[in-house]
């Protein structure tokens, strides 16, 4: 057993792909539309209510020091901007299939998991050091944090696996690249947020790939999922 819902090396078979993640992708639809839904929620309530939520579900430091560990979960439902959930949630929903057709159900959960989570408690550790250290302004403890960023960034990041062989390399540098601007011009938690969760999901896909059936070329409409996870990655890195 390996770490991502991966399988023992040469075993040739990746089950959660095999047993029906390919055939109608239950992460990638059961997610979405719950995203959709709670989206659509959102839209229809009431400022205070879109506020209270927003203080309920951010994973900043104040909630985690409370130990309101669930807000790690719940933060990935809330999208607290109408437009950005319809650019986000159809791209999302078409890199989430990309992955879960390559690696599986199972790897595609762990990976966005380990994105969202992971870097969410790496960018915590940083602010609550910096603040510590009267780097930051205690106002930080407080801010809004909420979204599907990290995961999907972390996904974005697994499955570079599905680009082909001679581009693999360029396609992964080219967009850490792009991240580490992010940083540079961004110059806030969420950019390197961004970075962590990019660079979590780029190592979980090596994995990943070096457990799974021996590549193949990608389908059109692999590139065509690929693209849509190249926009989104776009979206959510600065300009």
């Amino acid at each position: 057993m390996t770490i991502f819902g991966g399988t023992r090396r040469g075993s040739g078979v990746v089950p959660s792909a095999r047993a029906g993640g390919r055939r109608w992708l239950p992460v990638t639809v059961g997610y979405t539309a719950a995203l959709a839904l709670v989206s659509a929620l959102w839209a229809g309530a009431d400022p205070d209510i879109q506020l209270r939520t927003i203080a309920d579900t951010s994973t900043n430091l104040d909630n985690l020091a409370h130990h309101r560990f669930g807000t790690l979960l719940t933060s990935a439902f809330v999208i607290a901007d109408n437009g950005t959930a319809l650019l986000a949630v159809p791209l999302l929903a078409g890199l989430l299939a990309l992955s879960e057709r390559r690696f599986g159900s199972r790897a595609t959960v762990s990976v966005f998991l380990t994105g969202h989570v992971g870097a969410t408690l790496l960018v915590a550790a940083g602010l609550w050091s910096g603040v510590r250290r009267g780097w930051f302004d205690a106002d930080v403890c407080y801010a809004v944090d909420v979204g599907v960023s990290y995961g999907a960034m972390a996904v974005f990041g697994a499955v570079a696996a599905v680009v082909p062989a001679v581009w693999r390399a360029p396609w992964t540098v080219a967009w850490l690249a792009v991240a580490l601007e992010g940083v540079v011009r961004g110059g806030d938690f969420t950019n390197v947020g961004h970075l962590l969760s990019y660079l979590l999901g780029s190592v979980a896909g090596l994995v990943l790939a070096r457990n799974s059936p021996a590549a193949r070329s990608p389908s059109w409409l692999d590139l065509q999922l690929l693209a849509c996870g190249a926009f989104l990655a776009s979206a959510f890195l600065p300009a």
